[in-house]
């Protein structure tokens, strides 16, 4: 890491003091300044264009006048970094941090003096800054009431975009102008549980928009700890958007103590789509990582018992609760229901197939006792996570599991009584690691104990944190279900390996279902900070299969649901479907058994929100590659050239396609699948369905295989 810098310590006055920083390749640039009443305002360009126009900065605090005006400058200080950094797991093996960085020191002097920094990091694709707040003597403890952080964008920008809210981010996407976003769309979403939605002009991070100037505008924040998540409001007549903090149950946002700092935000801006995927600026915006030892810590594809309680085939609870009025505590005295998902013969049946088809593990969900008396229940004391129901045996299958080379993953459904869960955690920590488990998935089904708390406010982003620091302290992974939305911190804390935080694809089972946009928009919003166990895998897409009558369904081909092991990065893959659709269809089921979860290299291909992706990914210390290409409802032709294989390999290709006749409504689990040699010359072009996709496996060739098979074309 390389620095220079100098440190003004003049004061200046606050009507003259303009400060510029300039990005590494000189295209991005920032004007900092005050203006006339002493608020701190930045503007951002592209290539001189305006990205950014004069947007305010600053944050509210109670019973105070706050830090966003009256100020003036004490001084200013530069600096470059330029280092690069081994994730433990990631989309790439190296990630350069390459930025200019400023640092303005500000005083307000009326009613006393307070001091604050704001940090600005200027990388080649984006902007992050950051409110910093110093021990001193005229603010110690204080309570932020609200920011005044503005994005004045220049015009109305074509956004996807999802309701502002305060619970859930498991909305579907609209695409509209920013004049015409409506957020009251979400109140007819009644499949989910909690929702809190802000106003009709509301909407969430990560936002994505497009200006009719051709600029792909992403912002989001970045380290998102002690404080609570940011939506935004829009101003839809001068296309103003500022920040919306989560409040707690008393109406305040944030409770600190200096020295503290805010989570960044971050402008991410291109002309070229592809390159907000690219973009690492969240990732190095975070920490690096926390822990001494990370060995412990492993990517894995897993399947589960999971997929047949969404498509109706088995339940979480094990008892009949038809006419119980209040549960017995006396568990085997309950009649069981004869559907329960999580007996030890099921769990036995799961753990052969992981075995015998190379898969790391199985998730077991309902195994322990208390889902008969708790959803839609606002209830404390439901689950202790260490009793299981009288058919689930602990201590054989961890047996079984062990003498297979499989490990069996935990899950945790609080049912939002998180209370009840921090004063069980660590019993529950020790008891997986007594019985073999090293992956636990948690979740947040319902309205938050402490009662008036919001799942993405401030208490509960703290708590999300501890579950991670608790669980490495156990050498445990996570996977965090109705959590906030990820926002870098896998970097500091690379045991927590997924979240959902989105709405994922068990939606297609027994509701509206998610468009076949959907999964086009995801990698430009709510994988902007970090993977998504979005279960893919869907292999029976239409839910009549299970029951006649049925209108839901998965709304992609069965290609497309292949395609997404590689469009949705995750270093956590789940199998998701039942297992025996995958004997149902061996064939494409080799596809999954072969995609890495953890990469060397990734590649965007072409990508356009709401429209179509391609990425190539390299599998981490092989030589085997990897293509997705997914589209929206339209029919669409994917090219990919391979110059990014070794020249000197010859490749066998295999191409899991739709066929000609697929279509993701009409005839969504017709496919074909066309093996042949390619090299790093060749060229790959691919009919995507509507609703379809494509992907691929490319692995160096064999002499003898060479000789049965002819080159691609």
């Amino acid at each position: 890491m390389k620095k220079s810098g100098f440190l003004m310590l003049m004061l200046f006055s606050a009507r003259l003091l303009a400060v510029d920083l300039v990005s590494p390749d000189g295209r991005l640039a920032l004007d900092f300044y005050l203006d006339a009443s002493g608020a701190p305002c930045y503007r951002l360009t592209l290539d001189s264009q305006p990205v950014i126009l004069e947007s305010r900065m600053g944050i509210t605090i109670r019973d105070n006048p706050g830090l966003f005006d009256g100020f003036k400058v004490l001084g200013f200080e530069r600096s470059t970094t330029d280092e690069s950094w081994e994730p433990v797991w990631g989309e790439e093996r190296r990630i350069r941090s390459h930025y200019n960085e400023l640092e303005v020191t500000l005083e307000r002097v009326e009613p006393e003096k307070r001091r604050m920094i704001i940090r600005f990091r200027l990388f080649d694709d984006g902007l992050g800054f950051r409110y910093e707040f110093p021990r001193q003597p005229g603010l110690g403890y204080f309570i932020v009431s609200g920011e005044k952080t503005q994005f004045n964008l220049t015009g109305d920008h074509l956004a996807w975009w999802i309701p502002g809210d305060y619970d859930t981010n498991e909305y579907d996407y609209a695409t509209t102008p920013l004049s015409k976003v409506d957020a009251m769309r979400g109140a007819k979403m009644y499949e989910i549980s909690v929702r809190s939605i802000i106003a009709p002009n509301a909407v969430q991070t990560p936002l994505m928009l497009k200006s009719r100037e051709g600029f792909y505008i992403n912002l989001f924040e970045a380290g998102l700890v002690n404080y609570p998540a940011m939506n935004l409001l829009i101003d839809q007549r001068t296309f103003s958007l500022t920040a919306a903090l989560v409040p707690d149950a008393l109406g305040n946002m944030a409770y600190l103590q200096t020295p503290e700092k805010s989570p960044w935000r971050t402008v991410i801006v291109s002309r070229d789509a592809r390159e907000i995927l690219a973009s690492r600026i969240i990732l190095n915006l975070n920490e690096p990582c926390a822990l001494t030892e990370t060995e412990w810590i492993r990517p894995q594809k897993y399947i589960g018992i999971w997929w047949g309680m969404h498509a109706g085939t088995a339940s979480w609870n094990m008892a009949d609760t038809s006419n119980l009025k209040l549960v017995s505590t006396d568990w085997n005295a309950l009649k069981p229901n004869g559907r329960h998902g999580a007996t030890t013969a099921e769990t036995k049946r799961y753990l052969d197939f992981a075995a015998r088809h190379g898969f790391d593990g199985v998730l077991v969900e309902g195994w322990n006792i208390g889902w008969e008396d708790w959803f839609g229940n606002w209830k404390e004391e439901v689950f202790d996570f260490v009793t299981p129901y009288p058919d689930f045996d602990v201590e054989a299958l961890q047996h079984y599991a062990e003498e297979r080379g499989v490990r069996l993953i935990m899950h945790h459904e609080t049912s939002a009584a998180v209370t009840n869960y921090e004063r069980r955690m660590q019993e529950a920590f020790a008891f997986m690691k007594r019985h073999g488990y090293h992956t636990v998935k948690t979740g947040y089904v319902g309205r938050i104990i402490p009662r008036g708390e919001h799942h993405d406010g401030q208490w509960m982003v703290n708590h999300y944190l501890r579950v991670a620091r608790e669980a490495a302290r156990h050498e445990i992974m996570i996977d965090a279900h109705e959590p906030v939305r990820p926002t870098g911190l896998h970097r500091t804390w690379p045991n927590w390996l997924a979240c959902e935080a989105g709405r994922g694809n068990e939606y297609n089972a027994w509701s509206g279902g998610n468009p076949p946009d959907h999964e086009t928009i995801l990698p430009f919003t709510r994988l902007m900070g970090g993977p998504m166990d979005y279960t893919p895998g869907i292999f029976q897409i239409r839910m009549e299969y299970y029951k006649p009558g049925s209108t839901f369904q998965v709304h992609t081909t069965l290609a497309k649901q292949l395609a997404l092991y590689v469009t949705l990065y995750s270093p956590l893959q789940m199998a998701a479907d039942l297992i025996e659709n995958y004997d149902r269809f061996p064939d494409a089921f080799q596809f999954i058994k072969d995609v890495a979860v953890d990469w060397e290299e990734s590649r965007i291909i072409a990508a356009e929100p709401g429209d179509y992706l391609t990425i190539a990914r390299k599998a981490k210390d092989s030589p085997n590659w990897f293509v997705g290409a997914i589209t929206d409802e339209q029919a669409r032709s994917a090219t990919v050239a391979l110059d990014f294989l070794d020249p000197g390999t010859t490749y066998i290709a295999t191409l899991y396609l739709d066929s000609k006749e697929a279509h993701w409504q009409n005839n969504p689990m017709a496919y074909r699948i066309q093996k042949g040699l390619v090299t790093a010359k060749s060229v790959l072009k691919m009919a995507l369905a509507p609703g379809g996709g494509a992907a691929v496996s490319i692995m160096p060739a064999a002499a003898s295989e060479m000789k049965a098979l002819r080159k691609l074309k």
